[in-house]
């Protein structure tokens, strides 16, 4: 953090300052003054540290507001906002927050996360690798799914690293957090109406305008709104190897999820237009998710196929994670496995002229 963060608003935040500095404290929990929780190396704890009253958490509140040039009060109680590293921040007033003012900070990681580190933490082997290298240089449209804190946006960070260094990249964010290495990579940032409730740019807008900047790629730090039915018309109209991320549980819900956000649209279309778009726009699903013992792993690398006859959502298991063992000490252990599924898509990747190794489907592999 910059110098006149530190000095603006690190003196208001001194019960939690040792856990803004710990590099293995992910997040800070701020349930109110006197409950203060950390997310450390996976697991969530309770700790000592208390503030002196509420009148300094709001002190600290309302110095991140200001410098960061948010709006937090009586009638606009939330505030979310990103901090100079990067981190985010989220803030309720009460009464909607019932114990008291309520802050929540989700630290940035300055590591970027990169295929073989995954491999070294046991979220993915490379077998699974090999085939999400196939998929994006084939320019497959790729959704990452998973629940709050299951780590989507770190595996689109490295997912994303393996799109081609040539080509032209446009992201789409609320929070800039996707850390892209390629040389050729356009960042667009959603704002918020200021106190006015004016100047608003919303993630659809820049995704609209990104469709007018010549994209190769047009990744969305995460889908919420009806800008889904816009990037499902982009991913259908030319602009493949796109990506995003979306909050939920299985592959089958990213689909039913993408489908109800697309709704919001406002555009009036039948729901089965609206799912074959869906079916015929996705490629894959990777879905991750937050284990018992703190870590994270892909569970499931999925094909989105047709429709069946009945209208419902199909989806073929690619690859899916086998748990084989629990340690004494809690820790999950298991390895990713092939289903014996081959993708429909293989001979398109093999057209884009990249030969995909048979073994990448072989248990042994």
């Amino acid at each position: 953090m910059s110098d006149q963060f530190s000095v603006t608003v690190r003196s208001f935040l001194k019960p939690i300052i040792e856990y803004l500095d710990d590099p293995e404290v992910n997040e800070i929990m701020v349930n109110s003054p006197e409950e203060i929780w950390i997310e450390k190396a996976g697991k969530i704890e309770k700790t000592d540290s208390k503030f002196e009253s509420a009148d300094v958490l709001r002190s600290a509140i309302n110095n991140i507001s200001q410098y960061v040039n948010r709006r937090i009060d009586d009638e606009n109680p939330t505030m979310d906002a990103r901090l100079p590293d990067g981190s985010r921040v989220h803030a309720i007033l009460p009464p909607c927050a019932r114990k008291g003012l309520c802050l929540d900070i989700r630290k940035f990681s300055a590591e970027t996360l990169d295929m073989e580190k995954l491999i070294s933490y046991g979220s993915i082997t490379q077998g699974a690798v090999d085939f999400l290298k196939a998929c994006v240089y084939g320019k497959m449209n790729i959704i990452v799914s998973g629940g709050t804190g299951s780590g989507k946006t770190s595996l689109l960070n490295a997912i994303s690293s393996l799109v081609p260094n040539e080509e032209r990249i446009v992201t789409i964010e609320d929070s800039a957090e996707l850390q892209l290495q390629q040389d050729h990579v356009l960042p667009l940032e959603s704002r918020p109406p200021d106190k006015n409730g004016k100047g608003e740019v919303p993630i659809r807008e820049l995704l609209k305008s990104s469709l007018r900047l010549r994209p190769d790629r047009i990744i969305v730090g995460e889908i919420r709104g009806g800008e889904a039915l816009d990037l499902l018309q982009a991913m259908n109209t030319g602009h493949g190897g796109s990506m995003g991320t979306i909050h939920a549980n299985t592959p089958v819900d990213t689909l039913s999820r993408l489908e109800t956000l697309s709704l919001f649209s406002g555009v009036e279309l039948p729901l089965k237009v609206i799912r074959a778009q869906v079916s015929s726009a996705i490629h894959l699903v990777v879905q991750t998710a937050r284990y018992h013992d703190g870590s994270r792993k892909i569970s499931h690398i999925s094909e989105v196929l047709a429709l069946d006859e009945k209208g419902d959502y199909v989806i073929a298991d690619i690859f899916t994670f086998n748990q084989i063992d629990i340690e004494t000490e809690g820790r999950i252990v298991g390895t990713h496995v092939p289903t014996g599924t081959r993708p429909t898509f293989l001979n398109d990747i093999e057209e884009a002229g990249y030969n995909l190794s048979n073994k990448v489907f072989a248990e042994a592999y």
